[in-house]
């Protein structure tokens, strides 16, 4: 193989994205992936009725639309399957079980030099190239907040990433923590299978339906996001009422607006909500502790459960290997320039998938850096 003109960090869809529009130009390249598999979040932890939340038309990756006989909003099945044509068409090959552990600009050989360490031997492996994409994502390692007591809980603890479905949860008190998209869909999946379900919802939410959300993204071409989130708070409001009833408010920030400004998507929902009108779901607010099986609360109630769900997201390891860049991304491992130049930094270095944009933005990403990149060789 010729010496790699790029370095990919991740096989997730943002770095098959990148991978794809390289190899498109004939660019030598190499991607690096901790995992035994590409796309390992959505092969391996994910839950089973999980369904692409916008339509297929804003989730497809460079150079190849879904299938014509693929529903509007694509399944995890459907979407493996779309994802490993994709692999095969553009002939992707990543490297598995490397683990990248430290990646730093050479400025006298003006490359980057990156160490992997090969998990299944356990040796480093060291690569160097022009330059590095970043591109393993925003959902990169599994967090569960730290709450008092939680250790003494006599249940079973689990992060959304290990819960497939709600079928060996029935007649069990469960307890949902987090109302992102994950938190709502795994609610409605062990209320759907007779588990006694409660979700904590500790910030203010929007909850809109699938085809609100396709409107607004429709507008955002011709109006500005403010108009957009003000149609989109009008038709949450007619459609849901006052969610107040229920334990739930909304934030005072539109939809739009939020997820742009802090990565904070609406709730799409695809039922949950109907369930916790009905009492079938019970929602509950921040949790304060634990003490055996009895969860406390901010309100000063209790209540006893088999099983807690954390569906609180992830946080990236970015900062932990990536030397030497105080300009492209933070702490948190999310870039410090504003969109649309989030995705590209100095001394070659790139940035795919982390605008907060989902699967649109990291195909826009992947395009845009390839671009940069053939441009320089």
């Amino acid at each position: 193989m010729q010496d790699p003109v790029a370095i990919i960090v991740g096989a997730g869809p943002s770095g098959l994205a990148t991978s794809a529009c390289l190899n498109q130009h004939s660019i030598p390249h190499i991607v690096l992936e901790r995992e035994d598999c590409y796309a390992s979040l959505w092969k391996k932890y994910t839950y089973d009725r999980l369904h692409l939340h916008l339509r297929k038309q804003f989730c497809e990756l460079p150079h190849v639309s879904f299938p014509v006989s693929y529903p509007a909003y694509v399944p995890k099945d459907q979407f493996l399957q779309y994802l490993e044509d994709y692999v095969s068409h553009f002939k992707i090959s990543p490297m598995y079980q490397r683990s990248v552990e430290f990646a730093s600009f050479n400025e006298e050989a003006k490359k980057w030099n990156v160490k992997a360490k090969n998990v299944s031997s356990g040796e480093i492996e060291e690569y160097s190239a022009r330059f590095l994409v970043v591109a393993s994502g925003e959902t990169s390692n599994p967090f569960i907040p730290e709450v008092e007591g939680l250790n003494t809980f006599t249940g079973d603890v689990l992060h959304s990433t290990e819960f497939k479905n709600g079928k060996t949860y029935c007649d069990k008190n469960v307890l949902v923590v987090g109302s992102g998209n994950s938190g709502m869909e795994i609610a409605l999946d062990l209320a759907n299978h007779g588990a006694r379900t409660s979700i904590a919802i500790r910030s203010p939410i929007h909850i809109l339906s699938r085809e609100m959300v396709y409107l607004g993204l429709t507008m955002m071409k011709y109006f500005s996001m403010g108009i957009v989130d003000k149609v989109m708070v009008m038709l949450s409001k007619l459609v849901y009422g006052d969610l107040r009833k229920h334990g739930i408010s909304r934030p005072t920030e539109g939809p739009f607006f939020m997820k742009v400004a802090y990565g904070k998507y609406p709730v799409f929902d695809v039922g949950t909500y109907k369930k916790i009108k009905s009492g079938e779901i019970q929602v509950l607010p921040a949790l304060e502790s634990i003490r055996g099986e009895e969860v406390v609360f901010v309100n000063g109630q209790s209540h006893p459960f088999d099983t807690i769900v954390f569906c609180t997201g992830f946080e990236r390891s970015t900062h932990k290997w990536l030397k030497g860049d105080n300009y492209l991304l933070n702490e948190d491992g999310i870039p410090k320039p504003s969109y649309p130049n989030h995705w590209k930094g100095k001394d070659g270095l790139y940035c795919v998938g982390l605008s907060r944009r989902g699967l649109y933005g990291a195909s826009a990403d992947a395009q845009n850096v390839v671009n940069d990149i053939k441009a320089l060789v």
